[in-house]
């Protein structure tokens, strides 16, 4: 069942996905409430499952990850035993930093970030050595207009 959440509560999602370092009184300023008021509601929204977690957005360049790739993947093999060595297995490697099972002419795609060819290249030795795969089609961004958004939480009613 998925948690309701009021005008306040949707207040306080978004000023966190804006920044998620905000004290508790720099959230409870933010969106215009108490202290205690703003945290019994985030309390409530933490308990709903809603927030999976705090995480820092890093400058890619300056961590020298200067290569995103989105890698298509088609495969011929569909059985449960199949998926779940081929999830573990993309799952253990850093690269990967989003992971899809899509529709369309693709059954999957991964968004990789690298530093360079090179070790574009090595991750794409490593991806199709221990599982069979169809088809491995590289998509190389050129430059990231957006990354990484908030989500588009909606308002009541909207």
């Amino acid at each position: 069942m998925k948690p309701k959440f009021d005008h306040m509560d949707l207040r306080i999602l978004r000023a966190l996905q804006n920044d998620s370092s905000l004290s508790q009184r720099e959230l409870a300023e933010t969106v215009h409430l108490s202290q205690n008021a703003c945290w019994r509601r985030l309390q409530a929204i933490q308990q709903s499952g809603v927030i999976q977690g705090y995480s820092v957005r890093l400058n890619r360049a300056a961590v020298d990850l200067d290569v995103v790739v989105f890698v298509m993947i088609r495969t011929r093999h569909h059985s449960k035993a199949w998926l779940e060595t081929f999830r573990q297995h993309v799952q253990s490697m850093p690269e990967v930093i989003d992971f899809y099972r899509i529709g369309g002419d693709y059954d999957y795609m991964l968004k990789i970030v690298t530093h360079d060819l090179a070790s574009y290249d090595r991750f794409y030795q490593r991806l199709i050595e221990k599982v069979e795969l169809d088809t491995v089609t590289s998509y190389f961004a050129m430059e990231a207009i957006e990354e990484q958004r908030p989500f588009p939480i909606r308002d009541i009613g909207g």
